[in-house]
């Protein structure tokens, strides 16, 4: 027997893993996010690392790290942004990606070849371990979805034998959290409290900002499932064979920032913000934005990318259903 989350690590960072090969995201590929939706994600996000630098949370110097990046098209956008809103600061600012697997390292070396020339300068780490600076921030999208989670049912754990989740073994751990978060069934995500304290360690002083879809409280049901070709196919629906999407699709599940919020503040690192990306992307200036392309780049490009831009607050499509979740640690 193996337990869920050894079995869901595997399935997604494996060797024949779903993401040790390149993925589309988007229209051609099995899922979109809000990076693939619009550049004004990215955009807003610029926007407020000026804020946090002019507020004097963080200095000029601070580097600007994404981790999880794909191909690098999130850090490119806020490096653009930044560049539009605030060019003085990229002869200060630095950047960094964290990523795993060295086909990506290569995509992203690529991207940024292609799109900013040698005017800026990528470093790349696999992890959050190799980092020691003095201040960060650091910004992630759609990372703790795809954290191995353990899957609990009325306090026995699941375990996958023979392509099939059965509920038999006794786990302390589990069962703690599954009684903390008021979950008889569902998913608890395994890894949020190393991943804060290899934060904590990284820097200095940060801010880190991420988003993902879920509440601050747990839900009460299951939500774990697979994605492809942008069908939503739950794991517990009848007739889904595991060995058949094992690798081949996305698996995901709500997050519980609850749990986030309590492995951040348990490694000393505060959270100051938690609100709907609407909310979060209109607050940090996505309709000033908007506004600053209608009069410099005319009414035609600004109609395009206000219909791509609807897409990230939306309500029916990523406005409501994901969150951002902001934490700081200072010296």
């Amino acid at each position: 027997m193996t337990k869920f989350s050894d079995y869901m690590y595997d399935w997604l960072y494996g060797e024949q893993g779903y993401y040790s090969t390149y993925k589309e995201i988007g229209k051609k590929g099995d899922f979109y996010t809000s990076v693939s939706a619009s550049k004004f994600f990215g955009g807003c996000i610029a926007k407020h690392i000026i804020s946090v630098i002019d507020e004097g949370f963080l200095p000029k110097e601070t580097c600007i790290c994404e981790i999880g990046a794909h191909k690098g098209y999130l850090l490119a956008d806020i490096v653009q942004f930044i560049y539009t809103l605030r060019p003085k600061l990229l002869e200060s600012l630095s950047f960094i990606i964290i990523e795993r697997f060295d086909f990506l390292q290569a995509e992203q070396r690529k991207y940024f070849q292609e799109s900013f020339g040698d005017a800026v300068s990528l470093k790349q780490v696999k992890s959050l371990q190799e980092l020691d600076l003095d201040t960060a921030f650091f910004v992630a999208n759609e990372i703790f979805d795809a954290f191995p989670c353990e899957l609990i049912y009325k306090d026995k754990m699941g375990t996958v034998q023979d392509a099939k989740i059965i509920f038999e073994e006794d786990n302390p751990w589990l069962s703690e959290k599954a009684k903390k978060y008021h979950k008889d069934r569902g998913e608890i995500a395994v890894g949020y409290e190393e991943f804060a304290l290899e934060m904590k360690s990284a820097a200095k002083s940060f801010e880190f900002m991420t988003y993902d879809y879920g509440e601050m409280q747990a839900r009460p049901d299951f939500s774990i499932r697979v994605y492809r070709e942008h069908e939503v196919l739950p794991l517990f629906e009848e007739g889904l064979k595991l060995d058949e999407v094992f690798a081949r699709t996305d698996i995901t599940y709500d997050v519980t920032f609850e749990h986030l919020k309590d492995a951040y503040e348990e490694a000393g690192i505060k959270m100051v913000d938690f609100k709907t990306q609407a909310l979060a992307l209109v607050d940090m200036g996505l309709l000033e934005l908007l506004e600053i392309l209608k009069e410099q780049g005319g009414e035609e490009m600004y109609m395009y990318e206000l219909e791509r831009a609807k897409q990230l607050i939306l309500p029916s499509f990523l406005g409501e259903r994901f969150k951002m979740i902001r934490f700081r640690q200072s010296i």
